[in-house]
C-alpha cells in the first residue's frame, strides 16, 4: 500500500471482496461529463451487467492476478477517490483494436479520478502503482490511449511521462474520431 500526501489517500490493488465499490466506482466513472470520449462502454450497458460479472471483474483484475490489476485511491475515511487498471498484453498476440502485440506490455484503462481529488497528483501515484506493477509482470513498456479532444488526461499523462507515439487509432464509438496512444517506455 502506498501512502500520497500526508496520508490522505493510500493507494493499493483491488480485492474480490471489494466488487460492489467496483461497480459503484465504473458507475460514478461512466457518468463523468467526458465519460463518452474516455470510456467505451455507456453508463447504462455496465448498470445492467449481473452482480456476477463485477465479482469476477474483481477477482480477475485484483490482487494476485497475473493478467491485470485494477488500482484504487483511497481517502482516510474508506471513500474511493479514483482508480486505473493496468492489462497485460502479450507479445504475439493481436489487441482491441486489431493490430500485433509486438513485444510484453501493459495497457492502461479505466482510468477516473472523482472532481474533488483531481489536481493535487494523485493520478501520478495512481501510475507510479499501477506502472510498477506492470514492471513487476516484465512488461517492456506501458501504453494508454487517450480521445483526441480529451486534453485534460493528455495533459495529465504527458505530465507524469507518457507521450504520443505516432499511432493513431480510430475511436471505436466513431470512426471519424480518433484515438492517440502514449507510451511510456521501460528505462534500462
Amino acid at each position: 500500500m502506498n501512502l500520497l500526501a500526508g496520508n490522505k489517500y493510500a493507494v493499493r490493488a483491488i480485492r474480490p471482496d471489494d466488487w460492489e465499490r467496483v461497480k459503484e466506482l465504473r458507475l460514478d466513472a461512466l457518468r463523468d461529463p467526458v465519460a463518452h470520449l474516455a470510456f467505451l462502454e455507456t453508463y447504462e450497458n455496465a448498470a445492467a451487467k449481473p452482480d456476477s460479472f463485477w465479482q469476477d471483474r474483481a477477482v480477475t483484475s485484483g490482487e494476485g492476478s497475473t493478467t491485470a490489476r485494477q488500482f484504487i485511491a483511497e481517502t482516510a475515511d474508506g471513500r474511493w477517490a479514483g482508480s486505473v487498471t493496468v492489462l497485460v498484453e502479450e507479445a504475439g498476440t493481436t489487441d482491441w483494436a486489431g493490430f500485433p502485440v509486438e513485444r510484453r506490455q501493459g495497457h492502461v484503462v479505466g482510468v477516473f479520478l472523482r472532481p474533488e481529488h483531481r489536481g493535487n497528483g494523485l493520478i501520478e501515484a495512481l501510475f507510479n502503482a499501477g506502472v510498477a506493477w506492470a514492471w513487476e509482470q516484465q512488461a517492456e513498456r506501458v501504453r494508454l490511449f487517450v480521445h483526441e479532444d480529451n486534453a485534460r488526461a493528455q495533459a495529465a499523462y504527458r505530465k507524469i511521462g507518457f507521450a504520443p507515439s505516432g499511432l493513431v487509432v480510430s475511436f471505436s464509438k466513431d470512426e471519424a474520431e480518433k484515438e492517440l496512444e502514449f507510451v511510456l517506455e521501460r528505462s534500462v
